[in-house]
C-alpha cells in the first residue's frame, strides 16, 4: 500500500484531499473510475463515487438510493439530506443504511474497491458508504468435468466460494457445519475457507490443521492446490495425502466421514484432508448404484492399481530372470517376438514407457478437439512402428498398453500420477534383481506407507490393524440397509452423499 496511504488512517472531511491520497495510490489502474456527484435542494452538495470498472457493475442511481435509505431513517425526502444529517445517521445506526458498509479508514476503502465494492465519499464528512452492485460474468454451476457420473447429481462446483459453499448448506442443513475463514497475502489478499462437521471431525486433526493453515497467511495462495504444501506430511512422497473434488455431494460425504473440506476464493476445486490410501479406491457414483455394481467395480479398481504398478515390472522380472516361471508355449512366443529386438526387456520397455507418458501428456496439454485423436493415433502408429523397426517386441507394446488403460481406471487423478511414477524404481529393482527385487522395492513401499500420518492420521488406516468388519466399506459395498444399522461406521459416507 503507497505509504502516503499508510500515514493517514482515517478520512478527513475534505473530498478534495480524500480524492487526491486515492488516486495517489491507484495511478496507472485504468479501471479504477472516480465519478462526481452533487445532492442537497439546490445540488450544492458534492459526492465522489470510487469503482472498479472491471470488478464491479456500476449504477447511476446509486447516490440516489444510498440517499433515499437515509431518508427513510430520518423520515425526510431524499434530495433535502445535508451532510450534517447524513453525518449523523451514519454514526448513530449503520442498519438503517443497509446494505450500505460505513467506512471511515483508507485501507478499508481500498480493500472494498479491489473487492468489488462502490465507494461513495462525501464532501465535508469523514465517512464513506460501500455498496456490492454486481460483479463480472462467471461461469454457472455444470456438470464436473473431471468427476462424471451415469447417476447421482450433476452440479459442480464453480470460482465462487460463496456459491459453492451454498450448495454444500443446501445439503448440510444444520449447525453443526462450521466455516471459517481466512485471509492470505499481501498483495492479493486471497480469502481462504474451511469447513468441518462439529462433533464428528477428530479435534486432534482440526487443531493440528488449524496449526499448519496459519503459517501460510503470508504467502500468495492463488489456487486451493497451493495449500497441500502447508497441509500434507511430507512433499517428497508422492502418494498423495489430500484429494480433490468438484463434486459437492462428494465434499458433503467427506464431511460426513469427519474430514475437513478447503476453499479458495477464484479456484473450483474442494480439498479434502486428511486423505488417506483407502479414500482414492472409491467415487461419488459408488453409493448411487447397487451393491453388487460397486463391489464388481472396486475389485476391477484394485486390479487396475496392481497393473498400472507392476506389470512392466513383473514382465522384466520373468522374462530376464525367472522364465522357468512362464509356461512352455507361453514362453516360447516370447522369446519369437523378442527375436532380433537389439535391447534388453528393461531398455525395451523403458523406452515405451517413456514414449506412452509423452503421448498421454501431449493429448492432455493440447486442444481438446485434437488432444484425444493425437494421443491414440500416436500410440498405434508409434507402438506399430516400433514393432515394424524391431524396437519393441509386440508382447511389450501389449504390457504398456495394459498398464496405461489400468492407470486410466484410477478414479482419481493424483493417485494415477503416483502410480506412473512409482512404476520406475519397480522396474529397476526387477532389471537388477528379478523378483527379489521386486519384494525389496514393495516392503519399502509398505513400510513408507505404514510412518505416513497426514494431519496425526495413519495412512493405512481401515487396511491396518486389520479388521474384517472396516473392509465391507473399502473392497466390498454391503447393501446400505446393512450399513445404515451400525452408527459406528461413518466410513458409509467416504465417496458419496447417502442422504
Amino acid at each position: 500500500m503507497n505509504e502516503a496511504i499508510r500515514s493517514i488512517k482515517k478520512l478527513n472531511t475534505n473530498l478534495t484531499n480524500n480524492q487526491k491520497e486515492i488516486e495517489q495510490v491507484f495511478s496507472c489502474c485504468q479501471d479504477v473510475n472516480f465519478q462526481d456527484w452533487q445532492y442537497g435542494a439546490s445540488f450544492q452538495y458534492e459526492a465522489l463515487s470510487i469503482y472498479c470498472a472491471s470488478l464491479a457493475s456500476y449504477t447511476t442511481h446509486l447516490l440516489q438510493q444510498a440517499l433515499e435509505h437515509v431518508a427513510a431513517y430520518t423520515s425526510e425526502k431524499w434530495d433535502s439530506i445535508t451532510p450534517e444529517k447524513l453525518e449523523v445517521c451514519m454514526s448513530r445506526s449503520n442498519t438503517a443504511l443497509q446494505p450500505f458498509v460505513v467506512l471511515d479508514e483508507y485501507d478499508k476503502i481500498l480493500e472494498f474497491v479491489m473487492n468489488g465494492y462502490i465507494v461513495i465519499l462525501f464532501d465535508q464528512i469523514g465517512k464513506a458508504l460501500a455498496f456490492e452492485s454486481g460483479s463480472t460474468a462467471q461461469r454457472q454451476v455444470t456438470e464436473p468435468v473431471n468427476e462424471p457420473a451415469v447417476h447421482g447429481p450433476r452440479e459442480g462446483t464453480v470460482e465462487n466460494m460463496a456459491t459453492n459453499l451454498g450448495m454444500i448448506r443446501q445439503r448440510l442443513r444444520t449447525p453443526d457445519f462450521k466455516v471459517e475463514f481466512l485471509q492470505v497475502g499481501k498483495v492479493i489478499k486471497n480469502k481462504i475457507g474451511f469447513g468441518y462437521l462439529n462433533q464428528v471431525v477428530n479435534p486432534s486433526v482440526l487443531l493440528e490443521f488449524r496449526k499448519r493453515l496459519a503459517s501460510i497467511v503470508d504467502y500468495e495462495v492463488l489456487e486451493t492446490s497451493y495449500i497441500e504444501d502447508w497441509i500434507e506430511e511430507s512433499t517428497l512422497t508422492p502418494f498423495p495425502q489430500v484429494r480433490y473434488t468438484e463434486r459437492t455431494d462428494s465434499a458433503t460425504a467427506a464431511l460426513l466421514d469427519g474430514k475437513i473440506i478447503v476453499l479458495v476464493e477464484n479456484s473450483p476445486m474442494i480439498m479434502i484432508c486428511p486423505a488417506l490410501l483407502v479414500d482414492f479406491m472409491g467415487t461419488a457414483e459408488d453409493y448411487y448404484i447397487r451393491s453388487v455394481f460397486a463391489t464388481f467395480i472396486r475389485f476391477l479398481r484394485l486390479l487396475a492399481f496392481i497393473i498400472a504398478l507392476t506389470l512392466p515390472s513383473i514382465y522384466i522380472a520373468l522374462s530376464t530372470f525367472h522364465p522357468e516361471l512362464i509356461p512352455t508355449v507361453l514362453l516360447l512366443a516370447i522369446v519369437d517376438s523378442r527375436e532380433g529386438i537389439p535391447f534388453p526387456a528393461f531398455v525395451e520397455a523403458l523406452v515405451m514407457e517413456i514414449s506412452f507418458e509423452l503421448l498421454r501428456e501431449a493429448g492432455i496439454r493440447l486442444p481438446r478437439t485434437v488432444g484425444s485423436a493425437v494421443s491414440i493415433v500416436g500410440a498405434l502408429v508409434i507402438g506399430q512402428a516400433a514393432i515394424m523397426a524391431k524396437i519393441a517386441s509386440p508382447f511389450m507394446v501389449i504390457v504398456v498398453a495394459l498398464t496405461g488403460i489400468a492407470s486410466f481406471a484410477i478414479p482419481h487423478y493424483d493417485m494415477a500420477i503416483a502410480l506412473r511414477i512409482l512404476r520406475f524404481p519397480y522396474m529397476i529393482a526387477a532389471s537388477m534383481l528379478g523378483g527379489y527385487g521386486l519384494m525389496v522395492v514393495f516392503l519399502l513401499t509398505l513400510l513408507h506407507l505404514t510412518c505416513l500420518q497426514p494431519l496425526g492420521e495413519p495412512y493405512l488406516s481401515s487396511l491396518a490393524p486389520f479388521k474384517i468388519r472396516d473392509l465391507r466399506d473399502i473392497f466390498v459395498r454391503v447393501p446400505l440397509k446393512t450399513m445404515l444399522k451400525s452408527p459406528r461406521n461413518r466410513r458409509l459416507h467416504r465417496s458419496g452423499n447417502k442422504g
